[in-house]
């Protein structure tokens, strides 16, 4: 899944132009915000989507809010290449250090490393196993819950289940651990379980969910406890004409999701999610507080919704900004605040 080597060319693509020139530092702010000299890295595992989008959008908003040097990159789905853009920002000698996303095994010494250097490392949907270091969290299993009590709202005791799942990354972890308890508890069968992590996600997951529902046609509940998961599913759904049957429960929401779920007929029934701009925002509050010595908390969480098709129709909500305008759950959080920060509009 992960290539074993490293192309200097493309790194150098990879980093975007999210930087800002050092301001004349933040009115009030604590040391060393006061004196704007204050520079932030947000290196993410994943390199497209609409709900990384919008996290670097709450980023870079709250970043320029706080007068901070800002740098975002994202490493396309490859190990190496998240290594290298970290290896980067330290040896650029960052004063604080998120890390979106990405494998364990092959961060916790780098993370380490950032740590020994002085670094201030916050994580994000990502368990670096380290005291130190902070974790962002969207309360994952309360997400799963949530959609998942709908799916038994709805179906009862009638589900026949499948899961797009890849193991080893910390909120697909987490999520499945949820739909396993479901399974038990409500009695129902998992017939089949697929997913891949790629720089083509739907595309690929279509392909697999296609070969899936043929060779079990009784599969009518499909959990996809990731956004990029029910889209594939959809496109799959759609295409063997199968909407009147399937039913998709998601995680996560971004415009185009909303699009999706509205469309006549759809299978996509219900989601759970956070606002990504939000998580953006708390994860950028996190390190500045860490910068600032002061304390986040290890276990910085985030409190989910559930977004039903109904929820969009009935409100004719049509964007991320107007779910955010009529859920006023869903556009902000309390997560990682202090006086000296300053709020950033929705």
């Amino acid at each position: 899944m992960f290539k074993t080597y490293f192309k200097p060319l493309l790194l150098g693509a990879l980093i975007l132009a999210g930087s800002q020139a050092m301001a004349e530092g933040l009115p009030g702010a604590p040391a060393p915000f006061d004196k704007g000299e204050v520079k932030i890295a947000v290196v993410s595992f994943l390199g497209a989507g609409d709900w990384l989008q919008a996290f670097e959008s709450g980023a870079k908003k709250q970043g320029q809010a706080l007068k901070v040097d800002l740098r975002l990159s994202q490493a396309r789905n490859d190990a190496n290449t998240q290594r290298e853009l970290i290896e980067q920002a330290i040896n650029r000698k960052v004063d604080g250090l998120i890390i979106n996303n990405g494998k364990p095994e092959a961060l916790k010494d780098l993370a380490q490393k950032a740590l020994d250097a002085g670094i201030k490392v916050v994580a994000y949907d990502v368990n670096l196993d380290n005291p130190h270091i902070p974790q962002v969290e969207q309360s994952d299993r309360l997400m799963a819950k949530l959609v998942l009590d709908e799916a038994v709202k709805r179906q009862g005791g009638k589900i026949v289940g499948g899961a797009v799942y890849v193991a080893g990354f910390a909120p697909l972890d987490r999520r499945y651990a949820v739909w396993k308890d479901y399974q038990r508890q409500q009695g129902f069968a998992e017939k089949a379980v697929w997913g891949v992590v790629n720089d083509s996600v739907p595309a690929s997951v279509a392909d697999q969910t296609k070969a899936v529902l043929r060779s079990h046609p009784d599969i009518n509940t499909i959990f996809t406890p990731w956004d990029e998961f029910a889209r594939g599913v959809k496109l799959a759904v759609d295409e063997l004409k199968l909407g009147d049957k399937v039913r998709i429960y998601g995680v996560d929401i971004s415009t185009s999701d909303i699009q999706a779920i509205r469309e006549p007929g759809s299978p996509w029934v219900a989601t759970a999610a956070t606002n990504p701009a939000v998580v953006g925002e708390v994860a950028v509050r996190a390190v500045s507080l860490l910068i600032a010595h002061q304390d986040p908390g290890h276990s910085v969480e985030i409190a989910p919704s559930l977004v039903t098709r109904d929820d969009l129709l009935n409100n004719d909500i049509k964007t991320i900004e107007e779910l955010t305008a009529k859920f006023p759950a869903f556009n902000a959080s309390q997560a990682a605040t202090a006086a000296w920060i300053p709020k950033v509009k929705p």
